[in-house]
């Protein structure tokens, strides 16, 4: 068996947000349990600060085998080091790269607020931005099929008025300009929490009015902001792992062509920034409330619509009429949310979750889920956890 020198490898991968933190996570689990590496990290903020040449060229006399880098504006200088290359969170023609499925992010957010009975929407991102352009997009395509439309936010041209003092006026303004209540998706977390301090400074009622949900599931972030906010959450910790694992190879000189790595969002965890029901008729808000809180139970249409005292036929009428759903369709939205959670975020085994989910078994169990969402519980779990 070959015996390979230990690999140098560059992470320019910044730490200030949750998930870069996360994706080396995905990369440090790789190297300690496949290693050792010899990792070269520092800030990007530090690499501009001490002066980009004079670590270039400290670089290459380290004699790197590999690099992963989130640093877009330095692709170009870090393909022309001629070393096996992943990149993000932008593809690069003939580059292996990590790819968020951005749209399927848009997508999930807006059957949040579907979900919730919406009817008005907005979106505030960052233009510039590829990513949060083509969140938009996951956004507006889900919400057109309805229908409806999405109100957008542009951020001004000029760099000085993008600074957020000067910035945060004019998204006021805007905020106070859209019908209510309405459901806002921010482009991530941290634009959540401009647009909950911005409802807050302008007296609007988060989530009475406005309706906050982000991306990213920043923990700290949507737990510090008053209210909490809830979040679309991704898992870059395995796309790390992944991107690694490819990077390994790569670097023991495997003839690999450009690959991409998926990182998909798996479920979103409501807290109080849209932990409401916006629906105008009461029967219909107490029959969502009565599913949200026995769902974990085999309810059928009649125990629902015997809990509001209304006729199958009336209920289900009402149903389409303010959600466009059936309650059969409502039963499972929540019941397959509650389930894509516990795969992904608890340990129980699959036959634990079958049994609390109310199921005769894992067998039925597994069909079930492999109706709505194409893929068996186990599968799932393995596509979405380490």
């Amino acid at each position: 068996m070959p015996v390979y020198p230990i690999p140098k490898v560059i992470l320019l991968v910044e730490t200030s947000t949750s998930y870069g933190r996360s994706l080396l996570r995905g990369i440090a689990r790789y190297a300690n349990l496949h290693g050792p590496w010899m990792i070269y990290r520092e800030p990007p903020f530090y690499m501009d600060f001490r002066g980009w040449k004079k670590i270039k060229q400290r670089l290459l006399e380290w004699g790197a085998n590999g690099l992963i880098i989130r640093e877009p504006q330095r692709h170009k200088e870090m393909i022309n080091m001629k070393v096996p290359l992943i990149v993000s969170p932008n593809q690069i023609p003939g580059q292996s790269a990590i790819v968020t499925d951005y749209e399927e992010i848009g997508k999930m957010a807006a059957e949040h607020f579907l979900e919730r009975g919406f009817k008005n929407f907005a979106y505030c991102g960052y233009d510039e931005m590829i990513w949060s352009r083509n969140r938009l997009k996951g956004f507006q395509k889900t919400l057109a099929q309805k229908g409806l439309e999405v109100h957008v936010y542009n951020r001004p041209k000029a760099a000085n008025l993008r600074l957020w003092e000067n910035e945060q006026s004019r998204l006021a303004q805007w905020l106070k300009d859209l019908p209510k209540p309405i459901g806002l998706m921010a482009c991530n977390d941290d634009r959540a929490q401009n647009i909950v301090e911005t409802a807050n400074v302008t007296e609007l009622r988060v989530p009475e009015e406005i309706a906050v949900i982000g991306v990213d599931n920043d923990e700290l972030t949507c737990s510090l902001t008053n209210p909490t906010i809830s979040s679309v959450v991704l898992n870059p910790e395995k796309a790390g792992y992944k991107a690694a694992s490819l990077l390994d190879q790569m670097m023991k000189g495997k003839k690999i062509g450009p690959q991409t790595i998926h990182d998909k969002p798996t479920h979103i965890i409501t807290r109080q920034s849209t932990d409401i029901m916006s629906i105008d008729d009461p029967e219909v808000e107490k029959a969502v409330q009565f599913v949200k809180k026995d769902f974990k139970k085999k309810i059928q249409v009649t125990d629902v619509a015997d809990a509001v005292f209304l006729s199958r036929r009336n209920l289900a009428r009402r149903f389409s009429k303010v959600l466009g759903c059936s309650v059969q369709e409502k039963i499972t939205q929540v019941r397959i949310s509650e389930i894509s959670r516990l795969l992904v975020d608890s340990d129980l085994s699959i036959s634990q979750i079958s049994e609390e989910m109310g199921f005769t078994g894992p067998e039925h169990f597994a069909r079930y889920f492999k109706r709505e969402k194409g893929l068996t519980p186990l599968a799932y779990r393995r596509q979405h956890r380490l």
